[in-house]
């Protein structure tokens, strides 16, 4: 017995109105056929896509990438694992980019990462305050990378005043706990692939579950987390349709409805 085909993105058919609200689509794994993904996004029903720039470095590398495609637009921001490298200077520099560029639609992804300790904690946590205080200044949305750090990096915004504040949690993955306390504060939460899992997801399901539609986006943080039944597989705007089709089982709503909702979310949260 051959292996099962696995389906295609574009043969859900779903309508042009699902957002990706988290890609990486400047990394050099693209570099061979960029184009042909981001027409496949179009393809399958993805009509805008936010691609993350890890800095100012990488936005100025990057950017003209995306001048045929004014359906794609960015955010920047310093990661918690290159947090020692932020400098006054780099932070005047994104100063300047956010003024003058309105494709660049949010803060981020900025955050705290526990897990793989390339910065100490202070560090991060110090670049991190610095980050949201720049948002805070130019009015623009959050987007948030916490890994291990969870009840730091939400202290540290409560702390700081950003109650109720346009914020979105990228790459949610945690249970109902955390989805409450992020409701609660007036945020946002972004789904990703691993929602799809057969194995270790109960938690972010019934996380899922509690979260109100009106806080949902869905992401796919390629080219990481390809979902079901991509697994293990480079990941791609497209494919979000998949991680879609999992947030409609596990709401008992339809496809569409999710598809629908979570991009008119996006559009709203980012502006587009």
């Amino acid at each position: 017995m051959g292996k099962t085909k696995r389906p295609e993105p574009e043969s859900l058919n779903l309508p042009p109105v699902g957002v990706d609200s988290h890609a990486h689509l400047d990394l050099d794994d693209f570099d061979e056929d960029r184009e042909a993904i981001i027409r496949r996004a179009l393809d399958s029903g993805v009509s805008r896509i936010v691609n993350v720039f890890l800095g100012p470095d990488a936005y100025e590398r990057g950017r003209g990438l995306f001048d045929a495609h004014p359906e794609i637009s960015f955010i920047m921001g310093v990661h918690p694992n290159d947090a020692d490298l932020l400098t006054d200077e780099t932070v005047e520099r994104m100063r300047v980019h956010f003024k003058a560029d309105p494709r660049l639609k949010g803060v981020g992804e900025i955050g705290l990462d526990y897990y793989w300790e390339r910065v100490p904690h202070e560090v991060q946590q110090d670049a991190f305050v610095r980050q949201i205080n720049l948002a805070r200044e130019l009015s623009l949305p959050i987007i948030i990378h916490s890994r291990d750090a969870n009840g730091d990096t939400v202290d540290i915004l409560e702390a700081e005043g950003f109650r109720d504040y346009p914020l979105l949690w990228h790459c949610f993955g945690a249970g109902i706990g955390l989805a409450e306390r992020l409701v609660a504060n007036g945020w946002h939460i972004s789904i990703p692939g691993p929602v799809t899992f057969r194995k270790n997801s109960d938690d972010v399901q019934a996380a899922v579950a509690r979260i109100p539609f009106e806080r949902l986006l869905l992401e796919t943080d390629c080219p990481y987390l390809a979902p079901e039944p991509w697994r293990g597989k480079r990941n791609h705007p497209a494919l979000s349709v998949f991680t879609a089709r999992r947030v409609a089982q596990i709401k008992g709503r339809s496809l569409e409805d999710v598809w629908r909702m979570a991009g008119d979310n996006a559009r709203r949260f980012f502006g587009l």
